[in-house]
């Protein structure tokens, strides 16, 4: 049986990692089969992080996502497993107690095990959440390598449909799919890429804000992603300024060397969405699709892929699937 899956970002690439392992053929179509800044994985944090989504997420992100850390280890590597440190100013102190009420996996640190972990920070907060099963990943790097051991797998990637007709399509094209999936919607999400020779960080960092939280993400060699902006809109485009002020502000919150980082590469588009903000697996129109994975691109697909692998060969019905016709 040969499955073609549309679309190669995250989900795409990770339906076809699973179902290659299971011995299945597969083919992906994608108009740009390259991964690049034209889809949102190319945007992504990638914090493998299923405790601290569960602080504003439904159960299965946190249950599912914990699973994600080791599919990616094992299928596309350069997994930096050094957990998650959450931090608040002191006039947000009360923030921080509700993450930790919202949230598990955690323990409180004061301002020596901060300085312990992150010497960089030492003296700027006094206290903070660690989430030590967390870890991280670098997307364009992880992308690139699932493409990489496809095709050393011999798994085709086309810019075209071929003309042979595949026994199954699975649609994984994300925002695009909502001319077949009017139900989805974009989430815009905005990021910067900043270079400091001034500071450390060896682990994902969440500075809280009661409008805008921050996450800052170390790619190595002083090179930080930050973001991300989540705004209820299907406006593709540049990022705003408004965005960049917020961002680089919440930045120099958290320590003030990033105000004189080279800003590096600014990015911005949609994530695809349902109304809860979970995925789902539909059959619509004689394809499956693989859809609304919002914000939790490189934590979900592995499950979803997973789950779409069962249902294509055991004829399973996932907790994600949903309007089977």
């Amino acid at each position: 049986m040969t499955i073609r899956i549309l679309g190669a970002g995250v989900m795409g690439l990770a339906l076809a990692t699973e179902l290659t392992a299971r011995g299945q053929q597969v083919e992906l179509v994608d108009p740009r089969p390259v991964p690049g800044p034209h889809g949102c994985s190319w945007w992504a944090g990638g914090m493998l992080a299923p405790h601290c989504e569960a602080e504003s997420a439904e159960e299965p992100v946190e249950r599912l996502g914990l699973q994600a850390i080791d599919w990616w280890d094992r299928h596309a590597g350069g997994v930096t497993r050094r957990g998650t440190l959450v931090l608040a100013l002191s006039r947000d102190r009360a923030e921080l107690a509700r993450f930790a009420r919202r949230s598990r996996g955690h323990r409180a640190l004061d301002a020596e095990g901060i300085a312990a972990l992150e010497p960089d920070l030492a003296g700027r907060f006094a206290s903070c959440l660690f989430y030590a099963e967390e870890a991280h990943l670098t997307p364009r790097r992880a992308l690139a390598e699932l493409r990489r051991r496809l095709e050393a797998q011999g798994v085709p990637f086309h810019d075209a449909p071929p003309q042979t007709m595949p026994e199954t399509v699975i649609d994984a094209r994300g925002f695009s799919a909502r001319d077949t999936l009017p139900d989805l919607r974009g989430v815009r999400g905005e990021m910067l890429v900043l270079r400091s020779d001034e500071v450390t960080l060896t682990r994902p960092v969440r500075l809280l804000h009661p409008r805008i939280p921050l996450y800052v993400v170390p790619r190595g060699d002083g090179i930080f992603m930050l973001g991300a902006t989540m705004i209820e809109s299907d406006r593709r485009g540049a990022i705003t300024a408004r965005s960049v002020l917020e961002l680089l502000s919440a930045a120099y919150a958290l320590h003030p060397a990033f105000g004189e980082a080279e800003v590096l590469e600014t990015g911005a588009d949609l994530r695809p969405a349902f109304a809860d903000n979970l995925p789902r697996l539909r059959r619509s129109g004689g394809r499956l699709h693989a859809n609304g994975l919002y914000r939790h691109g490189f934590l979900l697909s592995p499950a979803v892929a997973r789950m779409a692998a069962d249902h294509l060969e055991c004829g399973t019905i996932p907790e994600f699937m949903d309007e089977v016709t």
